[in-house]
């Protein structure tokens, strides 16, 4: 008869010394303590894999944070599952991943991991845009959900709202960017799969509205307004600007001085403050060189051509050119986006290249070949019709106070 293995008391796992190497001691049905060689004593589940049969050890504790009788009740309740043909070790770890979901894995910590990737293929106003979107719409109530709670119920019901007030670009922006966001959890392994795929089609889809602008003939007027409205000067300046650039309101607003190569007449625009997010180069028209003269006593010394009211060391709000068309008496007729569409109806019926108009616009050339081609933007050959696009203007402007006046008009002082 085979004698029985003596089993450890407590007093033996507590006078348990470190030898030079780590040594084990059995207390029987797989519970093991190994003391290390540095005095720590650390427990193990010695078990075979109820598929693989490989021998593995599960870590229970250390001692004496887990005394012996914890030790031998967390063997036994390993045992039990094993048992049932599933291995402990990896029950354990679901079930911890599972807790650190719901704690770490929240929606609004992922959208933040997801972000900060996002940020950086497009243009900081549309990132800002992004996370401001989120924040007032999706985390108050969602946020500190679980990723893998998350459900197209939930999304549906959090949405309904804003689509019955009417928000239905909102809605459409929100399915966009949440779907995003749960691919990102599907490819980083959080999730399994994303419960919002075509969540979209249960929402009425936003009806497509052209950006309000004036009729070409209807230029002049629009100088005569700019000239004669109460706005600050910096305003008046971004306005005009951004009508001789051709540029996106957030574009102008985001001007730089260094940025501007007053001795070649060029202005670069970083492609990170691009939509497209590729470098622009605009020819400077004189009459855009008299603007940035008329503006530089405010802002010459800053960073921005532009600076905000509130905070002179950043850009004016993209939206500023807005407010100041709106209360010029131009809502619902033209916003400051439409002053491109102005542009391109002008310059297309007077005859110029639709080609150098689209560069001009920073659109993209959908012939991807062709468009790495054209990178070098047809500088030169776009300088004469941006002139003929700034006396066009300058000429609508007769008789007001235009700040694109020329040298050789004195420009007089305004607000």
């Amino acid at each position: 008869m085979c004698a029985q293995a003596t089993r450890l008391s407590e007093l033996k796992v507590k006078s348990a010394k470190p030898s030079e190497k780590d040594y084990v001691l059995f207390d029987g049905a797989g519970l093991q303590l190994r003391v290390r060689s540095n005095g720590s004593k650390l427990w193990n589940f010695n078990y075979r894999h109820p598929v693989t049969k490989k021998r593995i050890n599960m870590g229970l504790g250390t001692f004496p944070e887990v005394s012996l009788a914890q030790a031998r009740k967390r063997t036994l309740e390993a045992r039990e599952v094993l048992a049932h043909g599933t291995d402990p070790k990896e029950k354990r770890d679901a079930a911890m991943q599972a807790r650190k979901a719901a704690t770490e894995h929240t929606l609004q910590n992922v959208a933040t991991s997801w972000y900060e990737l996002k940020k950086d293929v497009v243009t900081t106003a549309y990132a800002e845009d992004i996370w401001r979107s989120l924040t007032l719409h999706v985390f108050p109530d969602l946020g500190s959900t679980p990723i893998s709670s998350i459900t197209a119920p939930k999304v549906i019901n959090l949405l309904k709202p804003l689509e019955t007030k009417g928000s239905l670009e909102t809605v459409k922006r929100l399915t966009q960017r949440l779907n995003e966001i749960m691919t990102y959890g599907v490819n980083s392994g959080l999730i399994p799969a994303n419960p919002l795929t075509g969540i979209g089609s249960v929402f009425k889809k936003p009806k497509k509205k052209n950006m309000p602008a004036l009729h070409p003939d209807e230029l002049k007027e629009l100088m005569v307004a700019i000239a004669n409205a109460s706005i600050k000067r910096t305003t008046r300046c971004l306005i005009e600007w951004q009508l001789h650039t051709m540029t996106r309101p957030v574009e102008a607003a985001t001007t730089r001085w260094v940025d501007i190569d007053v001795e070649k007449r060029i202005w670069t625009i970083p492609a990170e403050r691009m939509k497209k997010r590729r470098p622009h180069t605009v020819p400077l028209t004189d009459q855009a060189l008299a603007i940035l003269e008329a503006i530089k006593p405010y802002s010459g010394h800053r960073e921005y051509v532009f600076p905000a009211d509130r905070n002179p060391r950043t850009h004016c709000n993209s939206q500023t050119a807005n407010m100041a068309l709106k209360r010029m008496g131009f809502e619902g007729r033209l916003v400051s986006h439409g002053m491109r569409s102005m542009a391109s109806t002008t310059l297309n019926e007077h005859g110029w290249d639709p080609e150098l108009i689209e560069v001009a616009l920073a659109h993209v050339d959908k012939d991807e070949v062709r468009s790495a081609y054209n990178r070098a933007d047809y500088i030169e050959r776009r300088r004469p019709m941006m002139a003929w696009w700034s006396g066009h203007i300058q000429k609508a402007a007769t008789g007001s106070l235009s700040v694109s006046a020329t040298q050789e008009r004195k420009v007089v002082s305004i607000r």
